[in-house]
């Protein structure tokens, strides 16, 4: 495991980290305006994504992922340290619009989860339909997990692959219900035939 992740469990199926080292910027703006579009491909490389997906590409500031939040937010994620560089940017490229650009990569937590189980464990705790038809690489959704406001995607490029966020002062719960809800004794095979 890299020196900017910890390990919350491992299985044969599955592994979850927590990303210590993520940069997260978010974006508040009427997203359906052209020059906010404009804006954020030449601040960070990626499009405005589409409602309920996330979209990958590399940038002035190394590879930013975009997460559609809402009809007027945008979580944009990237490497540790290029958050403030990017929100600059960002304000710099939006002068004259109303829209927000704010680092938040301390105020959120990050969590990876990889392997075949992931959507059973999500399933677990998320109003959600995760079967991969339903749910395929770059789909977005904000939601909840058990009783706490969250927010995951699956990977644009692998959908064996899912990131969550939820605000870091609810982490540890959030850890510990991971560990739990993906514990092998608790495995049920809801999805063994997606």
């Amino acid at each position: 495991m890299p020196d900017d992740t910890t390990m919350v469990i491992e299985t044969p199926d599955l592994v979850i980290s927590r990303d210590v080292a993520a940069g997260m910027v978010m974006l508040k703006a009427e997203l359906a305006d052209p020059n906010i579009g404009a804006a954020l491909r030449e601040a960070s490389g990626v499009a405005v994504p589409p409602p309920l997906t996330a979209v990958t590409a590399e940038g002035p500031v190394g590879m930013v992922t975009a997460v559609w939040m809402a009809p007027d937010e945008v979580l944009l994620m990237l490497p540790e340290g290029r958050a403030a560089e990017l929100s600059f940017a960002l304000d710099a490229a939006l002068a004259g619009t109303v829209a927000l650009a704010l680092d938040m990569s301390d105020a959120r937590a990050v969590f990876r989860l990889d392997g075949a189980r992931w959507r059973e464990v999500v399933a677990k705790g998320a109003p959600v339909d995760l079967r991969p038809a339903a749910f395929p690489a770059g789909r977005a959704r904000r939601t909840h997990l058990g009783q706490v406001a969250v927010a995951f995607w699956a990977d644009p490029a692998d959908a064996a692959q899912v990131t969550l966020v939820c605000f870091r002062s609810v982490a540890d719960d959030v850890s510990a219900w991971l560990a739990e809800a993906a514990a092998p004794s608790g495995a049920v095979g809801l999805f063994a035939d997606a």
